[in-house]
């Protein structure tokens, strides 16, 4: 009987090491997600300001001041 006993402590023990790597890596996933979405709003921010016309044409730049 005592060897029966030892494993259900093995498997039981084995289980609570598995259900925290889990809740682990659950928490890993969600910091990356929010990561994610932080990083796309950067980017779109970033490519609506590149989306901007900030460089004027060449025919409307002011000389610089040596001219």
């Amino acid at each position: 009987m005592d060897n029966l006993e030892e494993r259900l402590i093995d498997i039981e023990t084995a289980l609570a090491n598995q259900e925290r790597i889990v809740e682990d890596l659950n928490s890993v996933v969600i910091e990356q997600g929010k990561m994610i979405d932080r990083l796309l709003k950067q980017n779109q921010y970033l490519m609506s300001i590149v989306d901007q016309d900030t460089v004027k044409p060449l025919s409307e730049e002011t000389p610089p001041p040596h001219y």
